[in-house]
């Protein structure tokens, strides 16, 4: 499955390079140079990936920028996976960075097979624990629903089963009454309970 990139940096060149690269291992490349633009990720699903450069103000080499931005990013609802890259960081912005979500950290100048493998990785990570997350959900969804069941009465179970039946039946009371075994009368006056 081919995946869908953003490239977040203010150099064109490297812009430029990153994408010429990546166009090839990814179904979508886009490179954008301002990380404020990063609305566009605020639907879900847009990139399976960012690539965020880690210094936009070439008057600070401090990284803050790019450790703003990953913050944010890592605040979307089902963020993509990203890969902080500079050519000015240490160990130290590195930690930092995977301490709010980073999935990787790359220096420039950069391998490319090395940046290719730790987008792949990152993207395979991030995706497993966005199914982590979905499955605990749906587990403790069936898990309430399953609570809740205990508590109901006879009635209430009949009445929510004979509202799933019709409503799988598309609302036709007629292969509804048939699903359940009974008569369209008997189910009009279950209704009527």
């Amino acid at each position: 499955m081919k995946d869908r990139l953003l490239i977040i940096d203010d150099n064109s060149a490297v812009r430029a390079t990153l994408k010429l690269l990546l166009s090839d291992e990814f179904e979508k490349v886009d490179a954008i140079e301002n990380p404020a633009m990063i609305a566009a990720l605020s639907s879900p699903g847009s990139y399976d990936a960012v690539l965020l450069d880690m210094n936009f103000d070439n008057g600070r080499l401090d990284c803050s920028d790019g450790l703003f931005w990953l913050e944010r990013l890592k605040g979307l609802p089902n963020p993509p996976a990203i890969v902080v890259i500079t050519a000015f960081g240490d160990v130290e912005i590195a930690v930092k960075a995977m301490k709010l979500g980073a999935e990787d950290f790359i220096t420039k100048p950069w391998d490319n097979d090395q940046l290719i493998e730790k987008l792949r990785k990152a993207i395979d990570k991030n995706r497993q624990v966005r199914q982590d997350k979905e499955a605990a959900r749906r587990a403790f969804q069936l898990e309430s629903a399953e609570s809740e069941s205990l508590h109901l009465t006879l009635d209430e179970v009949k009445k929510r089963h004979i509202r799933r039946v019709i409503d799988s039946c598309g609302g036709n009371l007629s292969a509804a009454a048939q699903q359940l075994g009974v008569n369209r009368q008997t189910l009009y006056n279950l209704l009527k309970k």
